[in-house]
């Protein structure tokens, strides 16, 4: 089976596709905006300074922690806590994920089935088109890839992530407000080239007496060429003028470029745009920076995936019983040793946090045996229900 068949199941994906050629129309939005999602904006990833800026976010985006809970698919929950499919880590799935949503603006995680067509894993899919159609009575979501494959789901069994949504009641809207800057980028850098290549170039321009036909001069061109500036020429890098030259004077090219500030303001135009800054891009962010940085970019990121992929993973009873998906910053390892300890403090001796996340903090490993699994209390302080028992003896 190959990576198309084993997402979007070949036998029911025919049957669904074959339904989906005879609906007679799309899906009627609230807001009458034509649900198509395309793909468009792929060409900002060729930048550097653009790729960068999503690297950064990815990167950390990277590091969160994938977590199952409840009772719900005890066997789905078992091959989550894995992986999220066969192909991938969760830390490439999140990067990707994430890649794909800064650089689109909306991400479909649709779900992977096995032979059974039973749910086994996750898996981002990057189609070139969306359309949302209905067919009896059922939303789907239909994709059109590069290669010219369709391939269809049902709306509820995956989860969109978007950003910037305004027109579309489902998809994000595109990069357009970044082609000025992206435009800006472009010729600098295209500057730069030219500025390159004219320094390495040595020009001039002279005044010739006594020709007067038009074929003449062209010889004398032909011959000057050949004498000094060809690969076979003998003048040792000296440019040799005979006396019929005059006035002559060097050509000096001065390409323009972008001044620092202005090129600080394109660069800061890109930072804005995605969320980031250059600390946080050159890795010298500090603790105070980077607790800003997962404040604003990465912990919106993980309540929209653990809350759509709950949604796409568990029923509406199962997720009323207690069973979710939550993507949380255990990972992000953002505070500087003096901080650390101090929540470790403040928190574990009010048995807030367990033993194991305590030592999560500072990247050990948790005790054995489950040792780690529980959250002691100093002496000064009491568990609630201990407290209920006292205020009940003092009452009596």
């Amino acid at each position: 089976m190959s990576l198309l068949d084993k997402i979007f199941r070949p036998a029911e994906a025919k049957k669904s596709e074959d339904a989906l050629q005879k609906a007679s129309a799309y899906f009627q939005t609230l807001t009458a905006y034509t649900p198509v999602f395309t793909n468009w904006g792929g060409a900002i990833y060729e930048s550097e300074i653009v790729r960068a800026a999503i690297d950064a976010r990815a990167r950390h985006i990277s590091k969160l922690k994938v977590e199952v809970n409840g009772t719900a698919n005890q066997s789905l929950q078992s091959k989550l806590r894995q992986g999220p499919n066969e192909w991938q880590t969760w830390s490439q799935f999140l990067y990707r994920t994430s890649t794909i949503l800064d650089v689109q603006n909306t991400a479909f995680i649709v779900p992977v089935f096995d032979e059974r067509m039973i749910i086994t894993g996750v898996f981002t899919v990057l189609p070139s088109s969306c359309s949302l159609v209905e067919y009896d009575g059922e939303v789907w979501l239909r994709y059109q890839f590069a290669s010219g494959q369709y391939a269809a789901v049902e709306l509820r069994k995956c989860a969109i992530l978007t950003k910037h949504q305004y027109r579309s009641d489902f998809f994000g809207e595109s990069n357009f407000p970044l082609r000025e800057t992206m435009q800006l980028i472009h010729i600098q850098n295209q500057g730069i080239e030219e500025g390159v290549k004219n320094a390495a170039t040595f020009r001039f321009m002279a005044t010739l007496n006594n020709f007067a036909k038009p074929e003449d001069l062209a010889k004398e061109r032909e011959r000057f060429t050949e004498k000094n500036l060809s690969t076979e020429s003998e003048s040792g890098g000296f440019l040799l003028f005979p006396n019929t030259y005059k006035d002559i004077k060097q050509i000096d090219v001065k390409p323009y470029a972008v001044d620092s500030a202005q090129m600080e303001q394109i660069r800061e135009n890109v930072f804005n745009y995605f969320g980031v800054s250059e600390e946080v891009l050159q890795n010298k962010a500090k603790a105070e920076d980077l607790e800003a940085f997962f404040d604003g970019a990465i912990e919106p990121f993980a309540i929209q995936i653990s809350e759509g992929m709950t949604k796409m993973l568990f029923s509406e009873r199962e997720r009323a019983q207690g069973s979710f998906l939550i993507a949380n910053a255990n990972r992000l390892q953002y505070m500087s040793t003096a901080a650390k300890v101090q929540m470790a403090k403040e928190l574990g001796d009010r048995g807030a946090i367990l033993i194991d996340e305590i030592r999560e903090l500072f990247n050990y490993a948790p005790l054995p045996d489950g040792a780690g699994q529980v959250a002691p209390i100093r002496g000064e302080y009491k568990a609630t229900d201990e407290l209920t028992e006292v205020q009940d003896a003092n009452e009596e």
